[in-house]
């Protein structure tokens, strides 16, 4: 399996420490970014785990026109870019359109194409061309297998610095289902592979103007994903989640964080992860 090296120490993949990818869904302000990262970043250092900040500037992809996108692109990458030089974490977030490679590339430390993105040539491409790592995510309506195809777009760039992320696939309307085989099936094409536990618990579009989830359901499914092989985990978490301004339903409360990555750094431990 290969490593891929991301930044201030922190790697992922073959020898080493789970990897937990973590913040909330969207940029709402910097503050809160500030506070989910510290958050999250002291108790990753409790328990040795290496940490990488996410949260997004924009989601292009909502259930309605009138919901919260984000703060947009200047002013997320400041935000951003706040949280990497004061806490001193690597940071990640998706991009959407093959012209934000380039100045987000500038910001962060990896990449990330969203799942619903995950077969766009040019994006994916334009990613790679930066050179930072790329997170793809597996598109909800793709096989294992096919994420190859998404790996060659970036290696054939010349850069080999890719990761997967499996976080369900569709099941009929509005649900998700979790296939713990795929986590398997992506290692054997040769990157790492990170489980999305809080997107993979969604209801796509279930309540009409946006999508519903069962949150409680997360934790369960992390320690699945850690038990089967996953490199590292990526969850999203919020002080709040039920006035979150996106992915409400999903976002595990920030304040049940340290207890779900002490379990998954035991689960982790128990089969030889750590």
């Amino acid at each position: 399996m290969a490593h891929v090296q991301i930044a201030n120490g922190v790697a992922v993949g073959q020898g080493e420490p789970l990897l937990v990818v973590g913040g909330p869904c969207v940029i709402e302000s910097r503050q809160l970014c500030l506070d989910v990262a510290g958050r999250l970043k002291e108790a990753c250092a409790r328990l040795r785990l290496p940490f990488v900040f996410k949260a997004s500037f924009d989601k292009a992809n909502r259930s309605s026109i009138a919901s919260f996108r984000g703060v947009g692109l200047e002013r997320g990458l400041q935000i951003l870019a706040a949280v990497r030089e004061q806490l001193h974490v690597p940071v990640l977030t998706d991009i959407h359109h093959p012209e934000q490679a380039d100045p987000v590339a500038q910001v962060v430390d990896v990449l990330q194409i969203p799942a619903f993105l995950a077969r766009q040539t040019d994006l994916i491409v334009a990613a790679a061309r930066t050179g930072l790592p790329v997170n793809i995510k597996k598109g909800q309506f793709m096989a294992p297998g096919d994420m190859r195809g998404a790996a060659e777009k970036c290696t054939s760039m010349g850069n080999s610095n890719v990761i997967f992320c499996e976080r369900g696939t569709f099941f009929g309307y509005h649900d998700l289902v979790v296939d713990m085989r795929s986590i398997v099936r992506m290692a054997q094409i040769g990157f790492p592979v990170l489980f999305d536990a809080t997107h993979s618990v969604q209801q796509p579009g279930a309540l009409g103007t946006e999508s519903g989830g069962e949150s409680g359901l997360a934790p369960a499914l992390a320690a699945a994903g850690v038990a089967a092989g996953a490199d590292g985990v990526f969850i999203e978490t919020h002080p709040d989640p039920p006035n979150a301004l996106s992915d409400s339903a999903t976002m595990l409360p920030l304040d049940q964080a340290p207890a779900l990555l002490e379990r998954l750094r035991a689960v982790a431990a128990a089969v030889g992860r750590i």
